[in-house]
């Protein structure tokens, strides 16, 4: 009852926020115009990469590939602020948006399969959804951090150590937002409509915003190193 409670007064809350986007996100032209603005900005970024940027790892262009499919200009404009190797210094803000974007790039993932199997496929209880997309970015943004240790010679647990306490905080904050955010909006949507898709869109891009300033504390407390300035690697 009082989780219920809790819930109901949340909703209550973010009410005016829901009543504004929903129906925006509702359009099917707003869904398509944010498509051809995703596509537009992935060829884009493709561009740089090839062009401007070939010494950036493997890797770190797959996450950059990720952030900007989830998030279009948003995430464009953090690969363009502290991806390139033409960033003119490092910072902890930058470090702090490249380490949140390598994050982003595994529980995104997760959390679209999640909700799409969970909620768009079997049609489960907004609880069980919650509990399956959050398991799915966990899992899928853990795995992001263990694989390169492991390639990198890190033995597998000390690799398993250091993923958990470095990753649970930015991974738990990202969805709570996330998830939270996306089943206020469109938790009776089907899969087929488009406020399905663009409310999946828009709460990915909140969970990055959430996740943001824990990824920089956890830089400045030392528990993260951020992912290594570009710049270095022209």
């Amino acid at each position: 009852m009082q989780v219920d409670a809790a819930v109901a007064r949340v909703e209550r809350l973010f009410e005016p926020a829901r009543e504004l986007l929903v129906p925006v996100l509702s359009e099917p032209s707003v869904l398509a115009g944010w498509g051809v603005v995703v596509a537009v900005t992935l060829t884009v970024l493709w561009w740089d990469l090839r062009t401007h940027n070939q010494a950036i790892p493997s890797l770190m262009k797959a996450v950059w590939t990720l952030t900007v499919l989830y998030s279009g200009p948003f995430g464009f404009a953090v690969y363009w602020y502290a991806g390139r190797t033409q960033i003119p210094e490092d910072s902890l803000g930058r470090r702090g948006f490249r380490s949140t974007a390598h994050c982003y790039s595994g529980c995104g993932a997760g959390e679209v399969t999640g909700i799409l199997l969970a909620g768009g496929l079997l049609g489960l209880a907004v609880g069980w959804v919650a509990a399956a997309t959050f398991g799915f970015a966990y899992l899928f943004g853990f795995g992001l951090t263990v694989g390169p240790l492991v390639q990198e010679g890190v033995g597998l647990r000390e690799a398993v150590v250091d993923a958990v306490y470095s990753e649970t905080p930015s991974i738990t904050v990202m969805e709570v937002v996330a998830i939270g955010a996306d089943l206020l909006l469109a938790a009776e949507a089907a899969i087929t409509d488009p406020l399905f898709w663009g409310a999946l869109a828009f709460s990915l891009s909140l969970g990055y915003l959430a996740a943001f300033p824990v990824n920089v504390a956890l830089i400045c407390a030392g528990v993260k190193e951020g992912m290594g300035n570009p710049a270095q690697m022209a």
